[in-house]
């Protein structure tokens, strides 16, 4: 009976989390308490040096800094603008403001790497004009959820800073390997709404030449620059100096973070109540962050204890599964928990269950935690807890049902587990920016 114990843990703290308990207090709490019943009062000493090794990990100051980064971005209105920039830049196409839509939430992505701020920012901003714009609803909700995930595998992403840390891979390579995927992901993104608008051209209609040129005669050069030229130049410092070698992904956190601060001065929002509101949902977002992962270091030292992951290996051992099969019943295992439960929980509890399987199978860990990082995408699109969905739902207007939101990521949702299927079947794709 004692050989089922972590999987029975396993498996209660899935079915709690599911009812809706605290995934930080129940991975914690229900693995302190097996822990204590099963290794009595030692357990507490080896969990207080676990926690300290987690503390001490340098890789994961990362995480406020990027988080504090993309808050600064939404709350000073450079993500407004540069939107409208893009659009009006994409006037002349058909579906250039949908076009516009994904290469700021690229943009977005590869400034801030966080999913709900870029969602509801992208809602509030581009849904309205959108529906306004004669654009479907279908579309339009479709465009902003997906564009809104992409900062889940575009570089700088929180996901993949805690990937790192889970799997015990260099972020910097998990950052560099996640290039090639995130651009070929827009680039599907976009054809997608370019086919889309040759086959439905009523849903997806161009700007109005009007308003193009109205545009153009109040400042079109000055407007570009300071909307798309200060952001991009961002992005490179940041992604740069991390690929160049000159600076590790937590200072290059911290430059982008003191940068977006710049950017808010430069464009006259700064102030101090938007500096106390920042660095308030900085703290709130990264807390819960770091109490997850308290909670997923407790269940991560019982689970190995009790030998859970040499068990598994038995199993598949038995089960003669070879490494692709192995990983193929994990991507579908990832997908399927990401309709239920949050992506950071399916990193603290799924990741460090396998991590060690793909290890013993000599499976390259940094191709293994871009396919995560992409499936993991897929989680917050897919009903009924598609996170992206509830932050879009929350700031559309009143006539964007449910249903709309659900019929329009169907597309994404399946663009990206094709594209998940391509890099499983080449992985050498992730391998082309290194």
């Amino acid at each position: 009976m004692i050989e089922y114990l972590p999987i029975i843990l396993f498996g209660v703290i899935f079915l709690l989390i599911l009812f809706g308990y605290p995934v930080a207090f129940t991975l914690g709490g229900i693995s302190i308490l097996v822990g204590l019943f099963v290794f009595d009062s030692d357990f507490f000493y080896l969990l207080s040096l676990r926690i300290y090794g987690t503390m001490q990990n340098f890789v994961l100051l990362a995480v406020p800094l990027f988080i504090f980064m993309g808050m600064m971005l939404e709350k000073s209105g450079i993500a407004e603008r540069l939107l409208h920039t893009m659009s009006m830049l994409f006037g002349n196409v058909r579906g250039g403001l949908a076009i516009s839509v994904v290469i700021v939430g690229a943009m977005l992505a590869a400034s801030t790497g966080i999913v709900g701020a870029t969602v509801v920012t992208m809602g509030l901003i581009s849904l309205p004009v959108m529906l306004k714009k004669g654009y479907s609803p279908n579309i339009s909700t479709g465009v902003i959820a997906s564009s809104g995930t992409l900062g889940q595998i575009i570089p700088p992403s929180v996901v993949l800073v805690l990937l790192g840390s889970v799997l015990n891979v260099s972020v910097g390579n998990l950052f560099l390997a996640a290039v090639v995927p995130g651009v070929g992901l827009v680039v599907l993104y976009l054809l997608y709404i370019l086919i889309y608008g040759k086959i439905y051209p009523d849903r997806v209609p161009k700007i109005q030449k009007s308003e193009l040129q109205a545009f153009k005669h109040a400042g079109f050069s000055k407007e570009v620059i300071k909307s798309f030229l200060f952001p991009l130049i961002l992005i490179v410092i940041v992604l740069g100096s991390i690929f160049a070698g000159i600076a590790s992904p937590t200072e290059a956190a911290g430059v982008g973070a003191f940068g977006a601060m710049i950017l808010a001065l430069i464009s006259k929002k700064f102030n101090l109540s938007m500096l106390k509101e920042v660095m308030k949902e900085t703290t709130s977002i990264t807390s819960m962050v770091f109490m997850i992962l308290v909670g997923a270091t407790a269940f991560s030292l019982v689970f190995r204890g009790l030998e859970g992951d040499r068990f598994l290996l038995g199993l598949i051992q038995s089960a003669n599964l070879n490494a692709t099969s192995f990983l193929i019943l994990v991507m579908i295992v990832v997908f399927i928990s990401g309709f239920f439960i949050d992506f950071i929980e399916i990193v603290f509890i799924i990741v460090p269950v396998v991590a060690p399987i793909f290890v013993s199978l000599g499976v390259d860990l940094v191709w293994i935690g871009i396919l995560l990082a992409i499936n993991l995408q897929t989680s917050f699109l897919t009903p009924p807890f598609g996170f992206a969905l509830f932050y879009l739902k929350g700031v559309a207007p009143p006539e964007v049902k449910t249903s709309h939101l659900y019929r329009g990521i169907i597309p994404f949702v399946i663009i990206q587990l094709l594209f998940l299927i391509l890099l499983i079947i080449f992985p050498e794709i992730v391998d082309l920016a290194s």
